[in-house]
């Protein structure tokens, strides 16, 4: 076996073992913090000390639930369901530079273009397992996946224009590079209509209508026991990872550090997406969920006016500059 071929299985294995573990810490940490903000005791208990076993008690919860199909449902279909949900996020993962170099499982030279379609291919395991559950309330849960993700793409899609516009390249690498302090207040409208609408994507508080538990019990999801369950969350909580480490490359100059230490990159980006991950769980519990109404509103009106207003200020700085 080639050294370039053994650097490339290296890369990748890093890349699954980050995939394994980042977003199980942000579950752990999301107990935690929700438990400290709304004073909820039981997180704080299980294993002793501030309780660390939470998260062992809910896989080992999960592992021991019955898995049930629901005789009507489309069997293959909704037993595939899982896995759509969350894969596309392991493949997002292996082009995010972590830092300079070959800090990246592979480089793509369109980066853009490949994670942000394939963020949106995570969105077809809810549409799946809405439709494969021969369940009214998952049925309307996957229409309003569908509705969301046709509102929130968009300004999505124009906020990392922007930036793409401004590095003039569209690897993910390659903005990072070209990606200067001066940048931040600059872009910064892009970056808060690329963290919103992510959030929105991932249907997180307090975009989170598809799931509503008062309204159709869970979504998509309502048929789901045990791991398959368990893989849905997985995949939340792993796009949460990828969408804060996607603003951090974007909008936030990824590697890059107040003391120019490129050689500690990996940790300067490894801190500002668990910076933004904190933020995420900051807004499950500090705001109401939207109506449907209000949720597609936002997009329409607000998002893609000011996603648009960002691309035109970029090229007014790009002709200045030049």
């Amino acid at each position: 076996m080639s050294s370039e071929t053994v650097d490339v299985v290296l890369r990748l294995l890093a890349v699954f073992v980050v995939f394994l573990v980042l977003p199980l810490v942000i579950g752990q940490t999301e107990h935690k913090v929700m438990a400290h903000m709304q004073g909820r005791l039981g997180p704080m208990y299980a294993g002793g000390f501030h309780g660390w076993a939470q998260l062992v008690a809910d896989g080992v919860k999960f592992a021991q639930k019955e898995d049930v199909v629901p005789r009507d449902a489309d069997r293959r279909v909704f037993q595939l369901a899982p896995a759509v949900a969350l894969l596309p996020y392991l493949l997002v993962l292996v082009a995010l530079p972590l830092g300079p170099g070959n800090a990246v499982g592979q480089v793509v030279d369109a980066g853009i273009f490949f994670v942000l379609a394939v963020m949106g291919v995570g969105v077809l395991g809810s549409l799946m397992a809405g439709w494969a559950s021969a369940n009214k309330f998952s049925l309307l849960g996957g229409l309003r996946t569908a509705a969301q993700l046709l509102a929130y793409e968009l300004p999505m899609l124009l906020a990392a224009a922007s930036v793409a516009m401004a590095a003039g390249t569209v690897s993910l690498p390659g903005i990072v590079e070209a990606f200067h302090w001066w940048w931040v207040p600059w872009q910064i409208v892009g970056g808060l209509v690329f963290f919103t609408a992510g959030l929105a994507e991932l249907q997180r508080p307090p975009f989170d209508m598809p799931v509503a538990d008062s309204e159709i019990i869970f979504g998509a999801y309502t048929e789901y026991t045990g791991l398959r369950f368990a893989m849905f969350l997985l995949a939340e909580y792993a796009g949460i990872v990828v969408l804060c480490g996607l603003t951090t490359v974007l909008f936030l100059g990824g590697w890059h550090g107040p003391f120019g230490a490129d050689g500690l990159g990996w940790l300067w980006t490894l801190l500002k997406t668990a910076v933004l991950a904190f933020v995420v769980i900051w807004l499950r519990v500090s705001y109401p969920r939207l109506r449907e109404d209000q949720l597609q509103k936002l997009a329409w009106t607000v998002l893609i006016p000011l996603a648009l207003a960002q691309i035109a200020l970029t090229g007014v700085v790009k002709v200045v500059m030049q």
